[in-house]
């Protein structure tokens, strides 16, 4: 079959703007006043579905953008493969239908459509893929293929609510978007307090609330519309529900969205609040890595090292990382990194100092800080992590923890125990009475 839909598209500009092929009168009806406001003859709008689609491209030129009905085509796909044959390379083609299931808008958009709006859609629907069309024909042309590497997953735990770890993911989804040049899928996964979006200067959407609340909706073409978009290659699905509405889940909904986001992404970064670890551990069963976000202080050594045997035991798979967020001159921490290192019996990987100008200007801005801090200490040490969990995905042996000697001689409870000769004996009083 030849790849029709190409948009590299010499002659583009002597073709028809738009035409469209309907099997009913309401799918007519919708189009006809979007067509006015993107100033398209409405003349345009056929009736006679895919069929007498390639009936009549048989013999005239095809559109820039093309609208066809799959409603009446017993076949659809074999029909689009007759489409194909006629249709000239650059026109994109959008297709609607009555058929909700996933593998057939996989095959569809497989085959070079562009986009598969399920019947009946809202006026919003359509302007949002005619928009998207327009944008694919006046984008930049390229001819790059496509590199087939295995897909990153990565969790992002704070050890404590706070440290930072929400900045870390949108950093690290923007990085591998932007620099990497990867498709990439930021999951907010905190319904109630989530900032992935607000950190990128994004409305959060109703996205992860309709996943929740309907699990049985979610595939691909979910993930199509529910996604908010950051960038070319970024996409997020986040939540902002009012406090009082709970959000009540066995936790599928978010297994599903992981499943999918895989098949959908090159790049996969999971905000995981931590006490989600405990509510749905299957969660982490197909994680890669996971970065433990943490701050120099004694509750932070305490969460880490409960976080790490938790992750011991219920994600042995995965490639761990911890890093120290905001990290201040020597001598200014609650207690030292040599300390840190040695109450976690491992060193730490990664060291991210406290650069107050750009994380305030990165707020400022709405965007991340790894863009606003690309020269900065703070910006190396995010690419720093972004580079040891690509290298994970694509198989390199060498980016596994350090664990410092006698590491598992002592239990957990003693771990936690021997963080109290961190300090003075007042304070230590004080965390025994807490623990």
């Amino acid at each position: 079959m030849n790849a029709p839909w190409s948009p590299s598209r010499p002659g583009a500009a002597t073709r028809d703007p738009f035409t469209a092929y309907v099997c009913d009168e309401t799918t007519a009806d919708s189009i006809r006043p979007i067509c006015v406001e993107l100033g398209w003859p409405i003349e345009k709008i056929n009736k006679g579905g895919l069929r007498n689609a390639v009936q009549s491209l048989s013999v005239s030129a095809s559109p820039n953008i093309l609208f066809v009905d799959l409603s009446e085509s017993g076949d659809p796909l074999n029909d689009i493969n007759a489409l194909a044959e006629v249709c000239e390379p650059g026109t994109v083609v959008i297709a609607a239908g009555e058929v909700n299931d996933v593998r057939l808008y996989r095959d569809l958009v497989a085959s070079g459509i562009q986009d598969y709006l399920l019947k009946p859609f809202s006026p919003d629907q359509l302007r949002e893929a005619f928009a998207h069309a327009q944008a694919i024909l006046n984008g930049p042309k390229h001819s790059d293929a496509a590199v087939d590497r295995p897909h990153m997953t990565a969790a992002i735990v704070g050890a404590r609510g706070g440290v930072g770890a929400s900045t870390i993911a949108a950093s690290l989804a923007w990085l591998f978007s932007e620099t990497n040049k990867r498709s990439t899928a930021l999951l907010d996964l905190d319904v109630h307090f989530g900032t992935g979006a607000l950190s990128l200067d994004l409305e959060p959407g109703r996205g992860l609330t309709d996943a929740i609340e309907n699990p049985s909706r979610i595939d691909g073409l979910f993930i199509e519309r529910a996604m908010v978009r950051a960038n070319e290659k970024l996409s997020i699905l986040s939540a902002e529900a009012p406090m009082n509405q709970p959000m009540l889940s066995d936790g599928g909904a978010f297994y599903q969205l992981q499943e999918e986001m895989r098949a959908a992404f090159e790049c996969t970064v999971i905000d995981l609040p931590r006490q989600m670890l405990v509510q749905h551990p299957h969660l982490m069963n197909e994680i890669q890595s996971v970065v433990v976000v943490a701050e120099l202080t004694l509750v932070g050594a305490r969460d880490v090292i409960r976080i790490l045997s938790w992750l011991k035991s219920n994600a042995p798979q995965a490639n761990v990382l911890v890093a120290l967020n905001r990290v201040g001159p020597s001598g200014t921490s609650e207690i030292s990194k040599k300390d840190f290192e040695s109450s976690i019996e491992r060193k730490v990987d990664f060291v991210i100092p406290f650069d107050v100008k750009v994380v305030c200007q990165a707020a400022k801005l709405g965007k991340p800080v790894a863009e606003v801090g690309k020269t900065s200490k703070v910006g190396q040490e995010l690419q720093a992590i972004g580079t040891r969990l690509l290298l994970t995905a694509d198989g390199d042996e060498g980016s596994a923890p350090t664990v410092a000697k006698g590491s598992g001689s002592t239990s957990l409870a003693g771990k936690i125990a021997g963080l109290k000769s961190l300090l003075p004996a007042r304070k230590a009083k004080a965390v025994e009475q807490d623990a």
